[in-house]
């Protein structure tokens, strides 16, 4: 059993100060270090010539990844086309959204959903949902990406005989103000924290990224075999193991207040 407060470092950026308030809720000690910032593209062509062939009736398939993402699409087809336009193309196309988030746009813009996916929401439930409820054979799809290509995901589509093109609407970067990450990483590897908690795949990327230029890439990774390695969902965790980093705790559902909570309990376990 612990007998003292856990230190808990987190690395969200949005919901920063819901997820410390959390950790002090169930008895622990929050570190933030924002990790993420999101930014529209500087030029947006590629969505604007997707626009073109969304007009021209050449999609029949649109895959949404994130909320975010589906409205930064909205915006930037907005920069030369009118809004009732893009609502309109997309009534006439099977819409396939990959989480709540998606969903709560398109229920706004009243626009009607032909695929959703199961928990825990990954791209695999994405394709097996895709494949089990969509004849994906000729079929021309698009995909709404976030923060990186999923290549594996665009080759099962294609695998499963559609032609596929990647839209990618925005993408991540470090934290404009990098001072608290680094702050973090260094004192992980001084005093490494009880819990490292991971709320997305991205953030996982960017800390090892400022790690290796901090110059501490081993000494960083020697650290963490002292903490326990707080995942948010499969696909999260995925991501630490393909760092080679451990999973002491997957949330399920992959939220945050089931992550927080469950760490806690974890550490109160001993």
């Amino acid at each position: 059993m612990i007998h003292s407060a856990p230190r808990i470092c987190t690395f969200e950026s949005r919901r920063a100060s819901e997820i410390g308030k959390l950790i002090e809720k169930f008895g622990g000690i929050p570190t933030n270090a924002p990790s993420m910032r999101e930014i529209p593209l500087d030029q947006q062509t590629a969505t604007l010539e997707f626009a073109e062939r969304l007009f021209a009736s050449e999609i029949d398939i649109l895959v949404l990844m994130t909320g975010v993402g589906t409205r930064h699409m909205a915006d930037a087809i907005g920069t030369k086309f009118s809004g009732e336009q893009f609502l309109a193309a997309l009534h006439n196309l099977t819409i396939v959204v990959r989480g709540p988030k998606p969903t709560a746009v398109l229920k706004e813009w009243d626009v009607p959903i032909h695929v959703r996916t199961p928990e825990p929401n990954t791209w695999r439930e994405m394709l097996a949902a895709m494949r089990q409820e969509l004849d994906l054979s000729g079929k021309r799809v698009a995909v709404q990406e976030y923060g990186i290509s999923n290549e594996q995901f665009l080759q099962s589509l294609r695998d499963s005989g559609a032609e596929v093109e990647s839209v990618i609407v925005y993408r991540w970067d470090l934290p404009l103000d990098r001072g608290p990450l680094e702050n973090a990483i260094n004192e992980q590897i001084k005093n490494p924290f009880d819990v490292l908690m991971f709320t997305s795949a991205q953030q996982i990327r960017h800390v090892l990224q400022v790690a290796e230029e901090l110059g501490h890439p081993e000494e960083f990774r020697n650290s963490v075999v002292h903490s326990r390695i707080c995942s948010v969902g499969p696909t999260c965790s995925e991501t630490l193991v393909e760092n080679g980093l451990k999973v002491d705790f997957e949330a399920s559902p992959p939220k945050m207040g089931p992550l927080v909570r469950g760490a806690m309990e974890m550490m109160s376990a001993g």
